[in-house]
């Protein structure tokens, strides 16, 4: 019979597995985000991370070491239990019965608090919170020793052969990086609207008719039909505009000029089918826009 190993390695062997699967996750997400409508191109964000990873790994320890005591023990314990009343031993497949039961109402709490999900993400998120909670629980149940050697070698193998996997699915073209939509002048030349009564009308002129844009952008707020304007100082009149291209798409701007507003210019995003001009509002860290979409045509 193999000798139970003690309470605090099996603890430090679940942070680790739980560690190893935070960072798979992050390389997953970080991919995803290439992939998805972003405002930024630098790598300030890359810079700032690496900046914090000692406190992020701090923070990583201490979350780790409380989701293993008040989700992976109970996991464990509740699966030991069950196999001991329903059979003679310990069977192996009550862990992932109990972790999903236990995944089942943690992504619940999740999208209660969320305010809602559909069906398919949040079935989803169970089975990715099921498989994260199984693989931990059943190592923490396992007699074998010197397992911290394999679970690392395994671990960092994951780690890079996601990343790899991810990297050459953007070479082949598999996973496509978002870039936003190349304009021209042309393109500008239309009517665009913020959705809750402000607009900006180009001409291909070069004049531009401002109405009720918003240039409070430190305190806007999101519109509502009870206040559409979003209570933000506004600002209308008329002036010229051009379009820059600059040398890339992230660099291309169009410069309004309108002596009563205080904006100077609009970044491009959105995608080819549906562009969009907008502005940052506060830290452009924070990622907060304030978005201007072109209307269709029949609408100028």
């Amino acid at each position: 019979m193999q000798k139970k190993r003690p309470w605090g390695l099996s603890l430090l062997l679940s942070m680790l597995v739980l560690l190893l699967e935070a960072a798979i996750a992050l390389v997953v997400s970080v991919y995803y985000g290439f992939t998805q409508e972003s405002p930024n191109a630098g790598g300030g964000s890359s810079v700032l991370l690496l900046l914090a990873l000692p406190v992020i790994s701090m923070f990583a320890t201490l979350v780790t070491g409380l989701l293993s005591v008040v989700l992976v023990l109970p996991t464990v314990w509740l699966s030991g239990v069950l196999g001991r009343r329903f059979g003679r031993q310990e069977a192996w497949w009550w862990t992932p019965v109990v972790a999903g039961a236990v995944s089942l109402a943690v992504v619940g709490v999740a999208v209660a608090l969320a305010g809602g999900s559909g069906a398919v993400a949040f079935a989803v998120g169970w089975v990715l919170t099921t498989a994260a909670l199984t693989v931990p629980a059943l190592l923490w149940r396992s007699r074998r020793e010197r397992v911290f050697g394999p679970v690392i070698l395994w671990g960092v193998v994951a780690v890079v052969l996601t990343t790899v996997l991810g990297g050459v699915g953007f070479w082949t073209g598999l996973l496509q990086e978002y870039r936003p939509p190349a304009l021209t002048s042309a393109d500008v030349v239309g009517r665009w609207t913020d959705g809750g009564g402000g607009a900006i009308t180009f001409t291909p002129d070069g004049r531009v008719t401002v109405v009720d844009i918003d240039e409070d952008l430190d305190a806007h707020d999101d519109f509502t039909e009870a206040d559409p304007k979003g209570g933000d100082d506004r600002c209308s009149g008329q002036g010229a505009w051009t379009y820059e291209p600059g040398p890339g798409r992230w660099s291309q701007e169009v410069r309004v000029t309108v002596d009563s507003c205080a904006f100077d210019h609009w970044n491009v995003g959105g995608t080819e089918t549906r562009p969009t001009l907008y502005q940052y509002i506060g830290d452009p860290d924070s990622g907060d826009l304030y978005r201007l979409t072109k209307a269709e045509a029949s609408g100028w």
